[in-house]
């Protein structure tokens, strides 16, 4: 009699010789799916159980790596990487360490950068914004690959630079309820915090060790740092923790008990945009843009709603900047507007920046005067 684990085990087999023979393929499936499962269901950026985790692998991977680090300086390492020999259930915890931490270690490095990669897209909107994030998905897909996984010590702390930096660039601002260059430098100074003490422990206790280290973790960490501030100084980084999830173009916004009454005449059809962006001005029409932030608890800032016109060949020359004050702690954003009363026909676009001039996002919209007539406007709430 054939039992459930017989007819199992050839099936399993065969899976296994499939993975094996398509490792590659199977890889990037797995990780197109686990990139797209998280975006889903990614919770808020401003979570304390969301800092949490990210608190424990940063701290995993620094223990991790520094062991690593000590290791070298200990002797040459025995054959198969294995730890000295233990009694009872220290050496089997000291051999999965030895055997897994690699795994571990590359598994955690992934796992964050996923993180931030889905946090930037969500507050990304400029193209060149969408390079930062192209950078930091093309590391995470290199992750994976085990030439990346096989290179030396100074190439994961540079990873782990990254990720401890994206975590203060989230936090320090979260914490402070406001954006800023001088919140953007806060939040460096505090990444850099780790590898600075890394560096005065090594002086202070192995200082024959110092060049190694400033080799393998802090000239890494240093290039990391220039690269994010010099991103910061061309508008690159996306401006976490705020993102705008909603923007569109009205006739008409008002407020009721029930939301924000949204007046538009989009055909039904063009389902895919918010509002006119085929805006139909009779006289006396105003513009409304109508848009959400999404910003931490407790977060009180200002926001810049700026209107550009291209008048056909000339470029986007802007015609107006209103500043609005934004309030976050809203689970679905923050709700604001503004409108515009003079205006020609032609290409308009409408961005929601930063202080510090970084784009949370845009919509374009075609405008076009037409004579007066009847017409009827469909509603929608937010």
């Amino acid at each position: 009699m054939t039992g459930p684990g017989a007819l199992a085990a050839p099936a399993l087999q065969r899976l296994r010789e499939y993975v094996g023979r398509n490792e590659r393929q199977v890889a990037v499936t797995f990780f197109t799916g686990g990139f797209l499962f998280d975006i889903l269901t990614t919770g808020r950026i401003d979570a304390w159980t969301t800092f949490a985790q990210q608190l424990l692998y940063l701290a995993a991977i620094f223990g991790v790596l520094v062991h690593m680090f000590l290791e070298q300086g200990a002797g040459p390492a025995a054959p198969g990487d294995e730890p000295p020999a233990a009694a009872g259930g220290a050496g089997r915890l000291a051999r999965a360490y030895y055997e897994y931490r690699g795994a571990a270690l590359h598994f955690a490095l992934g796992a964050l950068m996923n993180l931030y990669a889905i946090f930037f897209f969500k507050s990304s909107s400029l193209l060149v914004s969408f390079g930062f994030l192209g950078f930091l998905v093309v590391l995470l897909i290199a992750n994976e690959s085990r030439r990346f996984k096989a290179l030396g010590l100074h190439v994961k702390s540079a990873l782990l630079a990254i990720c401890v930096l994206s975590f203060a660039a989230i936090v320090v601002p979260t914490l402070a309820g406001s954006v800023g260059p001088w919140v953007f430098a806060g939040s460096m100074v505090a990444g850099a915090l780790p590898f600075v003490a890394l560096g005065a422990w090594i002086r202070r206790r192995r200082p024959a060790r110092l060049p190694a280290a400033t080799r393998q973790f802090l000239a890494p960490a240093a290039a990391v740092l220039l690269l994010f501030v010099g991103s910061y100084l061309l508008r690159v980084i996306p401006p976490v923790p705020l993102s705008i999830p909603f923007i569109g173009v009205y006739h008409g916004v008002e407020r009721t008990e029930q939301g924000y009454q949204l007046l538009h005449e989009r055909p039904w059809w063009r389902f895919w945009q918010h509002g006119d962006q085929q805006f139909l001005a009779q006289p006396g029409d105003r513009v409304y843009v109508f848009f959400r932030v999404f910003s931490p608890a407790r977060f009180a800032d200002s926001v810049r709603m700026r209107w550009y016109w291209e008048p056909g060949g000339r470029g986007w020359l802007l015609q107006d900047s209103i500043p609005i004050d934004i309030v976050g702690g809203r689970e679905e954003g923050f709700r604001g507007y503004g409108y515009k009363s003079n205006y020609q026909p032609g290409r308009w676009k409408v961005q929601v920046e930063t202080t510090d001039g970084r784009e949370i996002g845009r919509v374009y919209f075609t405008l076009e005067s037409i004579a007066p007539g009847p017409r009827v406007f469909a509603t929608d709430v937010e």
